[in-house]
């Protein structure tokens, strides 16, 4: 799970560092999954060099950063949606960008949680 989060980590950072080329370098919240994807890729590192609870600790803290990275910016991307009453979104870019953290995030939080289930029932059986 500690390589999911890295390889997760660096598609966020690749999505901010996207967001924020392709807008013309002049809106610096499009990196924000660059900053949630630096987050996870250090999660990842910190679970892979330590010992089993400390792998634990790490991607625990890993998949809130995951679950929080999925909620904010897929509630924001619901307003806008919503809000745009059928006109023109106000910055399609950013509602894109917002969609896309909120997809990525969401996998990697049910891969996360598949993988606590199962390492759960191995415990226990």
């Amino acid at each position: 799970m500690a390589k999911l989060a890295i390889w997760f980590g660096v598609a966020l950072i690749v999505l901010g560092m996207a967001g924020f080329v392709l807008t013309g370098h002049v809106h610096p919240t499009a990196l924000i999954p660059g900053w949630f994807g630096i987050a996870l890729a250090i999660c990842g590192i910190l679970a892979s060099m330590s010992d089993a609870r400390q792998r634990m600790l790490w991607m625990h803290i890993a998949v809130t950063i995951g679950l929080v990275g999925f909620v904010f910016p897929g509630v924001m991307a619901i307003k806008e949606w919503v809000g745009a009453h059928g006109g023109p979104l106000a910055d399609p870019a950013a509602v894109k960008d917002q969609a896309v953290m909120s997809v990525i995030c969401l996998i990697f939080t049910a891969l996360c949680v598949r993988s606590f289930i199962a390492a759960r029932r191995s415990r226990t059986a």
